[in-house]
C-alpha cells in the first residue's frame, strides 16, 4: 500500500510518515500543494493524506484536481478545524474521508487502511501458498503452523509475493510499493557506494535475505536473474 502524505507542517507530516512506515505501509512527504501534484502525476498512490492549508496550492484545490483527473487514489483530509461546515465542505470537494486536528494516531491508521480497501483490488483475508499462510487482517504470518515474525517490510514483500502466484515480481515494483521513494538501505547493511546509489540493490536484496532466513528450508524464494524474485 503507498500513501502520499502533503502537510506544511514537516515535523508533524514526518511523524505521520513515520507511524505509517511502521504499520507497513510505503510513504511519500511532501510539504506544499503543487509538490503533492507533482507526486500524484509521478506515482500510483492508494491513499493521499491531504492537509487542507497547504501553501502555494491549496489544498482544495489539489483535490479538486486530483478527482477531475479521474484518479483512483483516495484523499483523506486533514484540517485544523472540526466545525461541521468544514467536515461538509471539504467531502463536497471529493475527499473520501476527512479528520481533525489533533488526532489519534490509531484512528488515523485505521482510516488509510479502510481508504486502501476501497481503492484496490480486493485482496483475500488469507494467501496460502507452499505451506505459508499470510492472514491480511490481523498481519500475520506462518509457515507450516510455526509463526514468521516478520517486519512490516518483510510481510508487505511477502504478500507482494504471494500475490503474483508464482509470477516475477520485480525489485523496483517492491521497492515502490513496500519502501516508496524515500526508499534507504536496510540498518547495519553493508553497501558499495553505488549500491547506496541504487537503494533496491541494498534495500529490498537485504530485505528479501532476512525473509528468505525466516521462512527457513527448503528454500522457497527463487532470484528470477534480471527480472526480480519470485515465489
Amino acid at each position: 500500500m503507498r500513501v502520499l502524505v502533503a502537510e506544511d507542517e514537516e515535523i508533524l507530516a514526518e511523524l505521520v510518515a513515520t507511524g505509517l512506515r511502521r504499520a507497513g505501509f510505503a510513504v511519500d512527504t511532501v510539504y506544499s500543494g503543487d509538490a503533492a501534484l507533482a507526486y500524484l502525476g509521478l506515482h500510483d498512490y492508494d491513499v493521499v493524506v491531504l492537509d487542507r492549508d497547504l501553501p502555494r496550492v491549496h489544498g482544495d484545490d489539489v483535490a479538486r484536481r486530483l478527482v477531475a483527473s479521474g484518479s483512483r487514489t483516495r484523499i483523506l483530509m486533514l484540517t485544523a478545524s472540526g466545525a461541521m461546515e468544514d467536515r461538509v465542505a471539504g467531502l463536497d470537494l471529493g475527499a473520501d474521508d476527512y479528520v481533525s486536528k489533533p488526532f489519534d494516531f490509531p484512528e488515523l491508521v485505521s482510516r488509510v487502511r479502510a481508504l486502501r480497501r476501497r481503492s484496490a483490488r480486493p485482496v483475500p483475508p488469507q494467501l496460502e501458498r507452499h505451506g505459508i499462510r499470510l492472514d491480511t487482517v490481523r498481519r500475520s504470518a506462518f509457515r507450516d503452523g510455526r509463526d514468521l515474525d516478520l517486519s512490516p517490510k518483510e510481510f508487505t514483500v511477502l504478500q507482494l509475493l504471494l500475490e503474483a502466484d508464482g509470477g516475477t515480481v520485480g525489485a523496483d515494483e517492491l521497492l515502490e510499493r513496500a519502501w516508496g521513494t524515500n526508499a534507504e538501505s536496510a540498518p547495519g547493511s553493508a553497501l558499495s557506494s553505488s549500491e547506496q546509489e541504487r537503494p533496491h540493490s541494498g534495500a529490498v536484496r537485504v530485505c528479501v535475505s532476512q525473509l528468505r532466513g525466516k521462512l527457513g528450508e527448503p528454500a522457497l524464494i527463487r532470484t528470477v536473474q534480471g527480472a526480480g524474485y519470485a515465489l
